[in-house]
């Protein structure tokens, strides 16, 4: 019984941490990788999941000025998303106000730096998009009753968001 555990958490290691990672190789070779994520509804960090060259997961933690930190299983990297930042900020999302719906898609460059455990020397870049889709309340009562209350001061009804992007990365 004892072989039989020990072949299914191997298995179970290759599949999650992909086989030089999982077993304790050096530094990754590097090369193309895709990322998800999903932020927590305060917007301060989230979840996130690399596959390809990077192969783990995490949590995110949002810094300042449009840098995030990911905090993995085997080290840390930060990323610069200060023009994915702006981007965000000059978008004009589709809006029904029939509906009282929004969503928007936006996609900019972000670059990878300061590395820590096995992404020690990590650089390279993502192409990330970030998609948004919001339920707004209607007013109930007022001058505006019945119309669509998008503002920054109504509570959203229901919500959507996530990152995903693709990228390169390498280590030296």
């Amino acid at each position: 019984m004892r072989g039989v555990t020990a072949v299914g958490v191997a298995m179970l290691g290759s599949v999650l941490f992909a086989a030089s990672g999982a077993f304790g190789a050096g530094m990754p070779a590097g090369g193309s990788f895709r990322v998800f994520s999903t932020p927590n509804s305060s917007g301060t960090g989230g979840t996130v999941v690399f596959t390809g060259a990077i192969g783990d997961y995490g949590k995110t933690v949002k810094l300042s000025k449009g840098h995030t930190r990911f905090v993995l299983k085997r080290g840390t990297f930060e990323i610069n998303g200060t023009a994915l930042q702006a981007k965000l900020a000059k978008d004009n999302p589709a809006v029904d106000l029939a509906t009282c719906s929004a969503a928007s898609t936006v996609t900019a460059p972000v670059s990878i730096l300061d590395g820590t455990g096995l992404y020690k020397g990590i650089s390279g870049t993502i192409n990330a998009t970030v998609t948004f889709a919001v339920i707004g309340p209607f007013y109930t009562s007022g001058k505006n009753k019945g119309k669509c209350n998008l503002s920054n001061s109504a509570p959203t009804l229901a919500q959507y968001s996530s990152i995903q992007g693709n990228g390169t990365v390498k280590f030296s």
